[in-house]
């Protein structure tokens, strides 16, 4: 991106990157820290690549000021991060943990001293794994104990915090954990699933409640969300995708917004376990919406006994990312400027608040870490939020996945996202190509 075509942001734009605790904190076993699904999931064989777990994982934990000086480089004016509930508030219920909070307050102070404003992730996939034996997302009491643990970390960093998100990408914890068992907590349920859908939606509007009540200033949620693209124009192919649409974008969007559900019809068996005055709890106001995107979705008539309304084909014709995921950076653009057209007033400002991409970075002889791939990856995204500002979307922020290379989940260690190559052996940090690519795009946007 050139100095004179690169685009310009609105005034007070937040330029951000994101983490999560369990993928970068490492310290599974310190500070009070409880086990959580997660710690359970990587032990079942199979489960993550190469055996591997999130023990010491980036150990930000240890190294959080290492860190933070890496955003101050960066030029970062705000970073998103999750709290650990394990951390906080060990097993998922009773008191908070001094040395948990205390890690989080640290942290915050550092990026305040540095001018980056905390943007703090209540839930980010780590379920303690004492509630999960109860239930977990299955279990209604699981969005209560939730509550109180928004609250016990509000209690604490409520005066310093200037985002809290409550929920990281529900949809995808319920299908990849509950309804297709690749996740933890590892359940196969399929449309057994959908409890967790509405436990964790009724968990957001509680904590909402609860965060409002410590004068917080500013909420949102954070979910994941694509395009469905129809295979063709054909009646059966639009049916499918309107069907995949209600379920990944809609089914977390509309109880938020509209204090509905959308019509789910097309899933003959599902049941959502809605109470008398849930969706007046769920549909709170906010200050904001995150939106994670990395691709779109192509999606066709469901085959025969497919025992889904839909399928979701290959998708060719775009490069790809060393996940396979294509690489489609209108998709961006596309997504932002359907959610201001379908929400209309509904819709609070939006945030960018994970875009990345997964490539096979190595440390160069020279010491540099080449990665032209992400910073193309980058340009195209960023330009895409431009372009969607331009069209009138009201966008105040893009975080970048990640901050460092950490533990991808199932795919363990062999999936690198981050700005920061991570040397898992001896935990060295070396800034990419990429970092320095974003950290001059900062700098002109705040000299522009």
């Amino acid at each position: 991106m050139s100095v004179a075509d690169r685009p310009r942001f609105p005034e007070g734009f937040w330029w951000g990157a994101a983490t999560s605790a369990f993928q970068v904190e490492g310290a599974a076993a310190e500070g009070g820290r409880s086990p959580s699904i997660w710690d359970a999931f990587v032990r079942r064989p199979g489960a993550v690549a190469d055996g591997a777990t999130a023990e010491t994982a980036c150990d930000h934990y240890h190294r959080y000021a290492e860190d933070v000086a890496l955003m101050a480089e960066l030029g970062l004016s705000a970073y998103r991060f999750s709290t650990a509930w394990t951390r906080v508030q060990p097993g998922g219920s009773g008191p908070a943990n001094p040395e948990g909070l205390d890690f989080y307050e640290r942290l915050t102070d550092a990026l305040l001293e540095r001018g980056i404003a905390p943007v703090l992730t209540l839930f980010h996939w780590d379920l303690p794994q004492e509630l999960q034996e109860r239930g977990g997302w299955l279990e209604r009491d699981t969005a209560y104990r939730f509550a109180e643990y928004a609250g016990l970390v509000a209690d604490r960093l409520a005066d310093r915090v200037d985002m809290w998100i409550t929920l990281n990408e529900p949809f995808v914890h319920m299908i990849y954990g509950y309804a297709w068992g690749i996740h933890a907590p590892g359940l196969p349920l399929v449309y057994g699933a959908l409890p967790a859908a509405h436990h964790q939606l009724l968990a957001h509007g509680l904590a909402v409640a609860e965060l409002r009540a410590r004068g917080v200033r500013s909420v949102a949620i954070t979910n994941n969300c694509s395009p469905a693209w129809p295979a063709s124009r054909e009646p059966a192919d639009l049916a499918a995708a309107d069907a995949y649409d209600r379920l990944h974008n809609r089914l977390f969007t509309d109880p938020v917004l509209l204090g509905e559900y959308p019509d789910l019809s097309a899933f003959d068996s599902i049941e959502l376990p809605v109470q008398d005055g849930d969706l007046k709890v769920i549909s709170a106001p906010l200050d904001g919406l995150g939106l994670n995107y990395y691709r779109p979705t192509l999606v066709a008539a469901p085959s025969p006994g497919a025992g889904l309304p839909f399928d979701l084909p290959e998708m060719t014709g775009h490069p790809i990312t060393a996940f396979g995921w294509p690489i489609v950076p209108d998709g961006l653009r596309e997504l932002l400027e359907l959610f201001h057209h379908r929400y209309g007033g509904a819709l609070p400002p939006l945030y960018v608040t994970e875009n990345g991409a997964s490539f096979p970075d190595v440390v160069a002889d020279d010491g540099t870490v080449p990665d032209p791939s992400r910073i193309d990856f980058l340009d195209g995204h960023v330009r895409a939020v431009a372009a969607a500002i331009d069209a009138g979307v009201d966008v105040r922020g893009y975080f970048a996945w990640s901050l460092l290379d950490n533990f991808e989940w199932a795919e363990g260690y062999t999936q690198r996202f981050g700005l920061v190559h991570v040397d898992f052996e001896t935990q060295r940090r070396t800034p990419k190509d990429s970092f320095h690519w974003y950290r001059d795009l900062i700098a002109a946007q705040r000299g522009a």
